[in-house]
């Protein structure tokens, strides 16, 4: 399976000011966001080249509608802070795009309650409109949304290809697990590097 611009979209995962921000709902969790941070660069040259490319960039938000009424059993048992305050709630600050990746006004956005961005969201319906049969993804966190997204890919026949260097986890052991979950039988782990060249043409 080799990256190609044909029939490919990119897939941006949460990379929301609530997981990315000093001020975000995960910073105030005490989780170290500096872990994540790095995946946000790698994230804007992804989505140049992918501008340059034709290849259609497909963003997703983890959002909770007010009162957290969608947060379900992993939010509000598992997680319990999660389902506190404003975290990721639908219209607020924490649940926006971080500015350095902000969608224009035309960008196609999958809101989601869950860690895929298949479970309960429009995402097939857009990818069949589009004629989408392989996926890019990048995003966080890389053992929770983007591996689960990959799996759920993997299952329904899409060609997956996850960008290591643009995908962060709070704690880098479980990046490099889900990595290797995820290259083992979901799809392929590749890097910037490999889609700069497939996508510029070199």
């Amino acid at each position: 399976m080799e990256l190609t611009t044909e029939r490919t979209a990119l897939l941006i995962i949460d990379m929301q000011n609530g997981f990315l921000a000093p001020d975000g709902s995960m910073a105030a969790l005490d989780l170290p966001i500096e872990n994540l941070q790095p995946a946000v660069a790698g994230c804007r040259e992804l989505v140049d080249l992918a501008h340059r490319a034709d290849v259609p960039v497909i963003y997703t938000r983890y959002v909770f509608q007010p009162g957290h009424l969608d947060a379900g059993y992993m939010a509000t048992e598992i997680i319990p802070a999660l389902s506190g305050n404003q975290t990721l709630e639908q219209g607020s600050w924490d649940a926006d795009i971080v500015d350095e990746l902000k969608p224009g006004p035309d960008a196609v956005i999958i809101d989601k309650s869950r860690p895929s961005s298949f479970y309960g969201t429009r995402l097939e319906p857009v990818l069949q409109s589009l004629d989408i049969r392989n996926l890019v993804l990048a995003g966080v966190t890389t053992n929770i949304c983007v591996e689960t997204t990959a799996r759920d890919a993997g299952q329904r026949d899409y060609g997956v290809q996850v960008v290591a260097d643009a995908c962060a986890e709070f704690d880098p052991a479980r990046h490099d697990h889900a990595l290797n979950s995820i290259g083992f039988f979901f799809g392929r782990i590749t890097d910037l590097a490999a889609v700069r060249a497939a996508w510029n043409g070199n």
